[in-house]
């Protein structure tokens, strides 16, 4: 399923519900191989000692990863967390599921800065549950994300993984872009 079809729900919030805020999601994304992870991992470093600042890990139907910063469940323990609430955005891409978990809304309600990384498709939801949601889209030429997806080893076909990245969600479409092609 390309990110252009991807459907994200959101975990219900009763009827006439308020978006949630008055903190700040700052949704990552970008095609594979773009280097979301390491983009992350470097900002919470950065940003270690200052509590105002949350990065939400994705829960996903895969295996573990070392290129990959995720919660790994599998599709019967992911289905039953998603059943008791336990997830505050959910989204299905490339045969997977994701979500984020619910522990995001009190960090936005207590005005926190939630930093995430998200499928493209997952943004939509997220508009319309949270008051600030923030899109940064990390960017890279093809050649260097064919080259960093060669060396991950795991990610299938890489013409079908090259065609993703340029499908779906649009970089004119985010709030910020970084260029991570360096």
């Amino acid at each position: 399923m390309s990110e252009s079809a991807t459907e994200a729900t959101t975990r219900p919030r009763g009827a006439g519900s308020a978006r949630i805020g008055p903190g700040s999601l700052f949704l990552v994304v970008g095609p594979s191989g773009a280097g979301k992870d390491t983009l992350i991992g470097c900002a919470r470093a950065a940003l270690a000692d200052d509590p105002t600042y949350a990065f939400a890990r994705r829960i996903v139907t895969r295996a573990s990863s070392a290129w990959e910063d995720h919660e790994s469940l599998d599709p019967a323990a992911f289905a039953a967390c998603r059943a008791r609430g336990e997830f505050a955005l959910v989204w299905h891409a490339h045969g997977l599921d994701y979500a984020l978990p619910r522990a995001i809304d009190a960090w936005i309600a207590q005005g926190r800065k939630v930093v995430c990384n998200v499928s493209r498709g997952a943004v939509g939801a997220a508009r319309e549950r949270y008051v600030g949601v923030r899109v940064i889209f990390i960017a890279a030429p093809p050649d260097i994300l064919a080259a960093r997806l060669c060396r991950r080893g795991r990610d299938g076909d890489l013409a079908t993984r090259m065609a993703r990245g340029e499908a779906g969600f649009t970089a004119h479409e985010a709030d910020a872009i970084i260029d991570n092609g360096g």
